[in-house]
């Protein structure tokens, strides 16, 4: 994993949790405390409100929220498996409420993935109308 890319997926791991331990982000990056302590200070010179109290690892300021608008083709792919199997096998306000959410996801996607759900998506409708 390229330098930008751990460093953006530390910021995704600083967002999913209220507090992370460094040792944490060092096992989920096959990275040392080294380059974590390294990539903390990469965060907060570029502007990013990391907040790191010994101890007990680092945090961000509250309400600071990054989307994070860089997906996969795989991690695409597994939104849009899920959200056909929400769509089938859960009750109807859930279902809508799945829905809204991919949309708000759908919304962030780089082009040509919003462009790769939607012709697997109509692929695997596709393909179901036919075995029905």
């Amino acid at each position: 994993m390229n330098r930008i890319d751990r460093i953006s997926a530390i910021l995704i791991h600083l967002q999913s949790r209220k507090v992370v331990k460094a040792q944490d982000i060092a096992d989920r990056s096959n990275i040392s405390l080294r380059t974590v302590y390294r990539d903390i200070r990469t965060l907060e010179q570029a502007g990013i409100p990391v907040i790191g109290e010994a101890g007990t690892g680092y945090s961000l300021v509250d309400g600071y929220r990054l989307p994070p608008v860089m997906f996969s083709p795989e991690e695409a792919l597994a939104f849009l498996t899920a959200e056909k199997l929400v769509a089938q096998l859960t009750d109807g306000p859930n279902a809508e409420n799945y829905s809204s959410a991919m949309f708000k996801i759908k919304a962030v996607l780089d082009q040509d993935k919003k462009d790769l759900l939607q012709n697997i998506g109509e692929s695997s409708r596709n393909q179901l109308s036919c075995t029905l």
